[in-house]
């Protein structure tokens, strides 16, 4: 949506924002790299003010804002210009300095995966997003449909399988009881998470950590698998041509659970190529390599 030349300036941020987190790089003209990180600002679940008071409370105190001259913002769910404004404002009014820039995060990771190579790049954090890349542009998307319809495959599905299975005490193997050790969660609390609370995305996937933890066990191995199963079935199959492919993937969950993912992508016919955990240090090879 918004890419454009970046470095005769000072003083940069390019940033890669989850639904959870936002993974920052602070640049110099030298080149010299500082990274931090915020809260993730996703505009379907955060306003502007949110992201106003959360980059007040989390930015480093060294930064200086009036200095900063671009800023690269790449967001989940930044899937309109409506959506790219919300977070562009605030940070506008953050740095009042600085030409702002925002985009899809699945545009980051296209650029991370692939640089200037058309190919086939997908997330799979918080979240889930896949797309066909041109080189400079996604020219395919197969909608993800978001953590209440879709999003399969990531820590909100994986989570939600998992913290369901536990409400209706269907854990096998010990699990149940592990579960309620770590957690202390009763079902008025499950429930006033998910429908009463914000951010009831980042509280499912938050769980899948717990299958991480516990992958030894092969109930949390199979709805590991499952979750890519059904990830390959209702959104990759759907590209044309997809094994041509190889397949190309940032986050948290595919990056932890890159040996399943690897087996899922392969009993499906396609290769893999790059799984990381996060983009911003390609993102910034991007930049600096690809759009001086």
């Amino acid at each position: 949506m918004f890419a454009h030349s970046v470095f005769a300036l000072p003083m940069i941020l390019i940033a890669d924002g989850g639904s959870t987190k936002s993974n920052w790089c602070q640049l110099d003209d030298a080149g010299n790299r500082i990274y931090f990180n915020t809260e993730g600002y996703n505009p379907d679940f955060v306003s502007t003010e949110d992201v106003l008071v959360s980059l007040d409370k989390n930015l480093p105190d060294t930064l200086p804002r009036d200095q900063v001259q671009r800023v690269y913002y790449y967001g989940a769910g930044v899937s309109s210009r409506e959506k790219a404004e919300k977070i562009a404002k605030a940070m506008r009014q953050t740095f009042h300095n600085a030409e702002v820039h925002v985009d899809h995060d699945l545009l980051a990771a296209a650029h991370a995966l692939l640089g200037d190579e058309p190919g086939f790049a997908a997330i799979l954090g918080t979240g889930t997003n896949s797309c066909v890349y041109d080189g400079e542009k996604v020219s395919y998307n197969v909608d993800s449909l978001g953590y209440f319809l879709g999003d399969e495959g990531s820590g909100s599905f994986i989570g939600k399988r998992l913290l369901r299975d536990y409400m209706r005490k269907l854990l096998p193997d010990g699990l149940q009881e592990i579960f309620w050790e770590t957690y202390k969660l009763e079902r008025d609390d499950i429930l006033d998470r998910l429908y009463n609370q914000p951010l009831p995305n980042r509280f499912l996937a938050s769980f899948s950590r717990f299958a991480y933890d516990h992958n030894n066990i092969s109930y949390c191995r199979e709805i590991v698998v499952e979750g890519f199963q059904a990830f390959f079935k209702n959104i990759v199959l759907h590209y044309p041509n997809y094994q041509s492919y190889t397949f190309n993937c940032i986050g948290s969950v595919g990056y932890n659970f890159r040996d399943a993912l690897t087996q899922v992508a392969s009993e499906h016919g396609m290769k893999v190529g790059k799984i990381i955990r996060s983009p911003i240090d390609d993102l910034v090879t991007y930049h600096t390599d690809y759009k001086k």
